[in-house]
């Protein structure tokens, strides 16, 4: 299991039709700012608190999915 995982950060858009996007946030940092209220930064540079879990299917911001995708596997 790595130490980073999809998170909590709906990103809206100004029109109805854009989907939400969830991004990816090191781990130690969700429970700390759902308690804290304390701003997490995602991987793409995104800065917010936690507000709501991903679900699987929710659509994933695509600069954080690549810089993910490249991170070694395993946390390390």
């Amino acid at each position: 299991m790595t130490s980073t995982e999809v998170l909590e950060h709906v990103q809206e858009d100004t029109t109805d039709d854009a989907p939400e996007l969830f991004h990816y946030v090191r781990k130690a940092k969700i429970a700390e700012s759902a308690v804290l209220g304390n701003w997490v930064v995602a991987l793409c540079g995104e800065t917010f608190p936690v507000t709501k879990a991903a679900k699987p299917g929710s659509p994933v911001c695509p600069d954080c999915k690549k810089i993910f995708d490249a991170m070694p596997k395993g946390g390390k």
